[in-house]
């Protein structure tokens, strides 16, 4: 990848639309932008309505064009952005003109790679911003923004930071006598290593919660055959998705629909029935029901009686409550899909246990896959110094590097290209 050519992109939406807005990033553009909008000088940062015009004199559309110099831009280079109007074939015309002048389309998330290198963002920013271009309900856009705009750059730039230190101070004992040193030095730098073993602990515990507002959070409806499973996953999403029969076996695969709960994501999922199944079909349906279990955040059991045991972890649910005379059992929700009985229950308790695995994910450190790995890797190192090597202080200083490295990477501070290219590889073309 060649940082010095001139890159673009369509930075809305694809398709037919009133607006599209093409964004050019590359160095020294002033001259680029003085030919689109037909002026011999510009000033940055002002809208210029142009007609813009090909090598032949031809109009290509009316635009409006934005000049923004380097280094206060998005990616730190220069960045020039075109609004003109959304048809397919006037972009197209654009974007051969642009080719035309020496500039080449710009892959993958090239905008925020560049804006990485000019250090405009870091890789907390950047899956901030992954998820802010991903946000489908409110929770999820105050979580993205709170990541895109530094929040969690700050938390792990001062974990890294305390481990510098906590280092330097490890070597320092070596070093220097002890008169030399502060007080009780080596027992306050075993105290602060455990304070941010401590911190980095509580941020993992909550992975769970911030996994789940950002991707989802993941509601699988089981039981067995016939309990109607389907008809209260119609009544939750609103619409007839998943096919209601009398007929046993009906749900052979998972049917899945999103919708959202008190500002949350909610991937909903009906499943196939539980039961000895002969038929290869069903066998393939059930096996992907235990899949669908294992991955959820809440499962709610299905059945027609009340279990002889029930599942604190669950939510039980005996349907068909028409259908039944006692209806006595406190620890279950009794639902009839006929007369709509129960489902503001189940509703309440669905946003209960919602609430309760999510609770502060939007002001936590948000916690992915990748950065879920590299912290766990910071926190085996740190409990190795401190449950191995408290009295060694050569060692126990290399482990504190080691785990100050590790967050560096979640920075993109101390990174690989493959961490940089799995993170990029995300995003869309005008980002």
């Amino acid at each position: 990848m060649n940082n010095c050519e001139t890159i673009f992109a369509l930075s809305s939406a694809h398709g037919k639309a009133g607006v599209a807005v093409i964004r050019i990033s590359g160095n020294d553009l002033g001259s680029l932008f003085e030919r689109i909008i037909n002026k011999n000088e510009h000033t940055p940062r002002h809208a210029y309505y142009t007609n813009l015009h090909d090598d032949n004199g031809d109009l290509i559309d009316n635009c409006i064009a934005i000049y923004f110099n380097a280094p206060y831009s998005f990616t730190g280079e220069d960045v020039i952005e075109i609004y003109s109007h959304g048809a397919p074939a006037v972009i197209n015309k654009i974007f051969d003109w642009l080719r035309s002048k020496k500039c080449r389309i710009a892959e993958r998330g090239e905008f925020s790679r560049r804006a990485f290198y000019n250090n405009k963002m870091d890789l907390t920013d950047v899956d901030g911003l992954i998820a802010l271009l991903d946000a489908q309900t409110d929770k999820q856009r105050q979580s993205a923004l709170r990541s895109m705009t530094g929040a969690d750059s700050k938390i792990y730039n001062n974990w890294r930071n305390q481990m510098i230190e906590i280092s330097a101070y490890a070597a320092a004992i070596l070093d220097y006598s002890e008169d030399d040193l502060p007080k009780n030095l080596d027992t306050k730098i075993i105290d602060k290593t455990k304070n941010l073993l401590s911190e980095l602990n509580n941020a993992v515990d909550g992975f769970r919660g911030t996994r789940a507002l950002r991707n989802g959070f993941n509601i699988v409806l089981v039981g067995e055959t016939n309990v109607g499973k389907s008809s209260i996953f119609n009544k939750l999403v609103g619409s007839n998705r998943a096919i209601v029969s009398d007929i046993a076996g009906t749900t052979r695969d998972v049917v899945s629909q999103q919708i959202e709960v008190d500002g949350y994501l909610v991937n909903l999922s009906d499943t196939a029935g539980i039961r000895e199944a002969t038929d290869t079909i069903e066998k393939i349906g059930i096996e992907r029901t235990h899949n669908e279990i294992e991955n959820s955040d809440l499962v709610i059991h299905v059945y027609n009686e009340v279990p002889k045991q029930i599942n604190n972890d669950e939510i039980t649910v005996i349907n068909k409550s028409d259908l039944i005379k006692n209806k006595t059992n406190k620890n279950v929700i009794y639902t009839s899909v006929k007369t709509n009985d129960g489902f503001d229950k189940l509703m309440t308790a669905i946003k209960d246990k919602m609430h309760e695995l999510m609770a502060g994910a939007e002001s936590r450190v948000a916690i992915n896959e990748r950065t879920f790995e590299l912290l766990t890797n910071a926190i085996n190192e740190l409990n190795i110094a401190t449950n191995k090597y408290s009295g060694n202080y050569d060692i126990f200083a290399e482990h504190i590097r080691h785990a100050a490295d590790f967050i560096g990477k979640i920075l993109g501070i101390i990174t690989t290209s493959e961490i940089a290219d799995a993170t990029f590889s995300r995003l869309c073309l005008g980002k």
